[in-house]
């Protein structure tokens, strides 16, 4: 069984980063209370644009969320300028895992569920190792290219392909 032993902490000072009450803080929303350190929540990573902190239910041995920093909604409300953050979540993403000893990059899943599947709006990407590992019911939630479920890059190239006549 994997534990997540080497993840450590986030060694930033999350004072100077807290969002706060004001722009791009939602009180109403529990991943912007958690990226402002209200929650408790272990933060494994906090910078300026994204926040990674363990899924409360992880579908896989190392289940993560990586979120922007500040108040996203959900992938349907992104536009082609997004395309830079969801790139920066998965690079962010991989940086996790690799601290984490997931060296096999070829069995993880990254990606995002569609509206109205998602459970809290507030852009959020799952990242999950080992693939491999996860159960029948977390293989049907985190399933690729599903009605409810797209994979980061799905979703790039989604972004990526608007504004362009068809």
């Amino acid at each position: 069984m994997a534990t997540n032993e080497c993840s450590e902490p986030a060694n930033v000072d999350i004072s100077k980063i807290n969002v706060g009450q004001g722009e791009g803080y939602n009180k109403k929303c529990i991943f912007c209370k958690v990226v402002n350190n209200e929650m408790g929540t272990e933060l494994l990573h906090v910078d300026e644009e994204v926040s990674c902190f363990r899924d409360i239910k992880p579908g896989a041995p190392h289940h993560y969320l990586v979120v922007p920093t500040r108040h996203v909604g959900n992938c349907k409300s992104l536009s082609k300028e997004h395309v830079s953050l969801v790139e920066k979540m998965v690079e962010i993403g991989m940086e996790i895992l690799q601290k984490n000893n997931v060296l096999d990059l070829s069995d993880v899943r990254f990606g995002f569920h569609w509206p109205p599947f998602c459970s809290v709006s507030h852009l959020h990407l799952h990242v999950l190792a080992p693939a491999s590992q996860m159960g029948f019911m977390s293989c049907l939630f985190y399933r690729p290219n599903s009605y409810w479920f797209v994979t980061a890059d799905q979703l790039i190239q989604q972004l990526n392909s608007k504004g362009e006549t068809n």
